[in-house]
């Protein structure tokens, strides 16, 4: 019986959510239709379509999502009576075993049931009652099992009830032993990447790189290996998750892993602590070999090399407080990286006027949430030249 119920859900679609930090659900989207899935791009989240498979499958491939989640079910309600009603009739059986441990967080916004705590309960008690009628059961659930995180998000009185698959975000690769003071996270890491348009064959470089998480990302994106590899998720030790799918789901993206093409991606930092961290972090993550790092100062950097893309989360707000120290790093990057007329440069900052000390116009501005703080990058894109051939 138990193995005709998983042949049963590997078959079975369900809407599917990824979430995303403001600013890169576009990004998301791109991901998602790389993968071959149609996709609905909204304020926070992508929408699609798949079956457990597919859910494993964007977990382990996703670079700049935070979750994968499961739309268990949404519709309209004002009062505590129909949120009750309506996530009772949600078939939550097919979900959810008799043992199952399921806490739901919920966040409400512009609603008439805006008091949170409220709405969780009251949808707990409607899973309860429905899992209790399913189950036969006249006593409380166990809740002894295998973890469901559930969530109800209510919007301008609209319920969405969502099942997260993927258990600590998607950020947390599983490579990062150690950290500076305010680090960068993985996923936004990769869509700094990703936005610029990086290709293999050309230099790499992060003049500023902490504890090593952008060139961590380039060297995945450049091998293309699945950033969830060294890491699990809640769905894969559900029920309704076939026995070896995972194995398969992650065999088949170790194929796909291409680890012959030459990488140049380099590293540097002011403080040699942070390059050794760097150094640590890129070993665990399997790319020590493909990556770079040395300790010198922004100022001191030169190349020759063309056609390069540099990438910087340099200090601000909290990790520099002093002000004219960081006007004068920026002024410091733009004598360095201006003549470097072949280099495309990247540069993400909450300084609002870092033009200004880098002496520049950016060719585009685009606005991002690092966490809760609003930050812009700040692109400067390279006119490229062709190689000459040296005999």
């Amino acid at each position: 019986m138990r193995a005709i119920k998983k042949e049963f859900y590997q078959m079975k679609e369900f809407n599917i959510m990824a979430t995303a930090a403001a600013g890169i659900e576009a990004l998301v989207g791109r991901e998602l239709k790389d993968l071959g899935y149609e996709t609905q791009v909204e304020n926070g989240r992508v929408r699609f379509r798949g079956d457990i498979k597919d859910i494993l499958t964007t977990n382990l491939w996703l670079r700049t999502a935070d979750r994968v989640k499961i739309i268990v079910g949404e519709f309209e309600a004002v009062t505590f009576d129909e949120l009750f009603e309506q996530t009772k009739a949600l078939p939550w059986d097919e979900l959810l075993p008799i043992d199952a441990e399921f806490p739901v967080e919920g966040r409400s916004h512009n609603s008439q049931l805006h008091n949170v705590p409220s709405a969780q309960a009251i949808v707990k008690k409607a899973i309860v009652s429905k899992l209790s009628e399913v189950y036969h059961r006249r006593t409380m659930l166990p809740e002894s099992g295998t973890l469901y995180p559930l969530e109800v998000i209510i919007n301008k009185d609209h319920v969405i009830l969502t099942l997260d698959t993927t258990g600590d975000s998607l950020f947390k690769r599983g490579y990062r032993k150690a950290k500076g003071g305010a680090p960068l996270k993985e996923n936004m890491a990769a869509a700094l990447v990703l936005l610029a348009h990086w290709f293999t064959d050309n230099p790499f470089v992060d003049p500023v790189c902490g504890s090593g998480t952008i060139p961590i990302e380039a060297a995945l994106i450049g091998r293309n290996i699945a950033p969830g590899f060294n890491r699990n998720f809640v769905c894969e030790k559900w029920s309704l998750t076939p026995a070896g799918l995972s194995d398969e789901v992650r065999a088949a993206a170790d194929e796909q892993a291409d680890y012959d093409t030459p990488l140049d991606i380099t590293g540097y930092d002011i403080d040699q602590n942070m390059v050794d961290i760097a150094k640590a972090n890129a070993q665990e993550a399997g790319l020590s070999a493909d990556i770079t790092f040395k300790q010198m100062a922004l100022k001191d950097w030169k190349t020759d090399k063309i056609n390069g893309v540099l990438i910087a989360n340099p200090p601000y707000g909290e990790r520099l407080s002093d002000e004219e120290s960081v006007r004068e790093l920026y002024r410091e990057m733009g004598e360095v990286y201006r003549p470097m007329k072949t280099w495309s440069k990247y540069i993400l900052t909450s300084d609002l006027e870092f033009e200004k000390s880098y002496g520049a116009r950016a060719t585009k501005k685009r606005k991002l949430y690092n966490g809760s703080l609003r930050t812009d990058y700040f692109q400067y894109w390279g006119k490229k030249i062709r190689p000459t051939n040296k005999k």
